[in-house]
This record gives C-alpha cells, structure tokens and sequence, in this order.
C-alpha cells in the first residue's frame, strides 16, 4: 500500500521511524497518565485499580487486532509468534525471570521507561542496563543461554493459536476480551482513566496495521511490528552509539518517542520530579532487576507489553504463556521478598 501513498522522497523504512516516533509519544502521554503497569497489577498495593487499567488495555488491542486480521489488513500466520514448535522451556524460565525482575526494580520495561521521561534517573539506569543485558543474550556472551533453553521444544503443529481451538479467533477473543472487560468495569476507576486506558490499548493494532499494511512495500520491506520494549531497547541503545552505521527503525523510534510523551506529559501536568538511588544497596536491587528483566524479555519472546499487551491480541499460546510466566515470577518474588501488602495502602514511590 506505500506505493500509493505519494511518498516520493522517503522510503517506507525512513517513514516507519516517523510513525514509530508518534506511537511512542501517544504511548508516553497516555501511559504516564493512567500509571499503566503490570507488575502494579499484580502484586501492587494499589492492584484492583492498575489491573483495570491495564486489562481494559487489553480488551481495546485485542478487539482491535481481531479486527484489522477479520478485515484482512494483517495476518499473523508467519510471524514469530506463531512458530510451530513451542520453546516451552525459554518462555517459562524466561518470564520467571522478568517477572522477579520486574519486582526487584519495581517497574517493567515499559514502565519504566515512562518513569525516565518522567524525571526518575533510577527508572533510567535500569532501561540502559536491561537494554545491554537483552542483547548480550541475543547476541552476546549470554547468547548460549538463550540457544539452549530455546532448544527444548514442544511440537505444537498448526495448534499454535487459540484460533485454532474449536470456535476459532472469534469465541476467544469473545471470552478473553469480555473477561479483560469485567476486569476493567470492577476496578473502580473513573470512566475517563478507563477511555484513556483504552486508547492506549488502540495503539496495539495501529501498529500493527501500519507496519503490516500502510507501510507495506514490496521493494523496501519492513517488519511488521507493534508496541514492545526488549527489542527496541536494545535497538534504540545501539543507535544512540552508533547511529552512523546503524539506521534507526520503529523501534528506535518507538523508545525515543516514548520518552519524549511521557516527558511532554510529566511536565504538562507537573508530575515531572527528579528522583535518584539513595544507597548502594537500592542501586544493586534495580541493577539485579534490570539482568533479569534482559534475560528474561529475550527468552519469554517478550515482555508485559511485547509479549503481553502486543502478544495476547494475536491469540499466540506463546504470548499468552510466557505472560502468565511473568506474573507467577512477580507473585513469588513479591512472597519471597516479604513484599506482598493488604489492599489499601498508600503506594510508594517507584
């Protein structure tokens, strides 16, 4: 569809920046606004109302997702997603892995990174170490890890998908969205905070829709992507170092563009607030987050926004197992930590 969209200077990889930079701002904007977090809603003090912010998230991708697949604009038959044979092992170790992560540095990928636009250097820190340790186990001297979980498979055939179980994409995506919905309408969140939840869900099949379709170019081919964050992290921390060899992409855009919302929002609504470590030990728990949370994204195939946000709308079984990997990592490391706290309680700074 590029070809006849007039572009006659720019190329379908050149304009994928561009529209990877205003998802991101989009992202940014709305994240900061409704806090969305997944580990808040899983083991947060304030966990009924993150979890509707973030399941009404959910129902808005993938209704939309299911959508633009029924219209024909996308399909997800040959994506990584849809691999048939399953790296069980990988994506159960791995979103072990993020989910203590994700704990221990009190934020996800996605999370934080809109806290670093925001002003809080920890959040910061934590993104440029997970950024490292997500491509040293790409590419790097943790890449063994990654070959040999990833070798342990499970043959899944064409039963890669719950679109494939008896009543097809149209009854999942029925079941998952109504129930992401009860979700949402019990959490007593005003209405307005739900409307920008769902908003933000949108950006899900926007992406998709315009890497997999708008974008599309027969000549100057690009991945078809949505919003995550193991990736473009890694992506975006090799661009900013060697930009002259490295063109950026979607996802490069994506993170700047994440940063440059949330910033844009923080200092609109005056929530901007410069935040540090205030002890080595603080520094050593975010930094042992942050490993995790890079070796865990790389294995699980993704992270609460990757694999979750992004992943679940596709009705993949990967996306969908390595995020239950992730919250059962967050619920033991929050028990085993001492961290797990009544209801109620006011919520401490991340």
């Amino acid at each position: 569809m590029f070809e006849s969209l007039g572009f006659e200077t720019l190329t379908a990889p050149q304009v994928a920046v561009m529209f990877g930079a205003l998802v991101g701002v989009l992202f940014g904007v709305l994240a900061e606004r409704t806090k969305f977090c997944f580990r808040r809603a899983v083991v947060g003090q304030d966990r009924r109302a993150a979890a509707g912010v973030w399941f009404m998230a959910l129902a808005s991708a993938l209704i939309g997702t299911q959508a633009a697949v029924a219209a024909g604009l996308i399909a997800f038959d040959d994506h990584r997603f849809m691999t048939g044979d399953l790296p069980i092992l990988a994506i159960l170790i791995g979103g072990a892995l993020f989910g203590a992560g994700m704990v221990l540095a009190r934020g996800c990928a996605s999370r934080l990174t809109v806290l670093g636009g925001t002003g809080n250097l920890r959040a910061l820190f934590v993104i440029l170490v997970f950024a490292v340790v997500a491509h040293a186990t790409l590419k790097g001297v943790l890449a063994p890890i990654r070959t040999s979980l990833g070798s342990v498979t499970l043959p899944l055939g064409d039963a890669v998908s719950l679109a494939a179980l008896p009543g097809g994409a149209l009854l999942w995506s029925a079941v998952i969205a109504v129930a992401a919905l009860a979700v949402a309408l019990r959490s007593g969140n005003r209405p307005g905070t739900l409307l920008l939840a769902a908003l933000l869900g949108l950006l899900v099949p926007l992406a998709w829709v315009g890497t997999g379709y708008v974008l599309y170019d027969d000549f100057d081919p690009i991945a078809m992507e949505s919003l995550s964050f193991t990736s473009p992290a890694t992506e975006a921390l090799f661009f900013t170092i060697a930009s002259t060899s490295i063109p950026a992409g979607f996802g490069t855009a994506l993170i700047g563009g994440v940063l440059v919302g949330a910033l844009l929002a923080s200092l609109v609504f005056r929530s901007f607030k410069w935040q540090s470590f205030t002890s080595p030990r603080e520094t050593g728990r975010y930094a042992s987050g942050a490993a995790l949370m890079g070796i865990g994204g790389v294995l699980a195939g993704g992270c609460t926004v990757g694999a979750g946000l992004s992943g679940v709308p596709t009705l993949s079984l990967a996306a969908i197992l390595a995020l239950v990997a992730i919250a059962g990592g967050a619920l033991v490391a929050s028990r085993a930590l001492g961290e797990a706290a009544p209801r109620g309680l006011a919520v401490p700074a991340e």
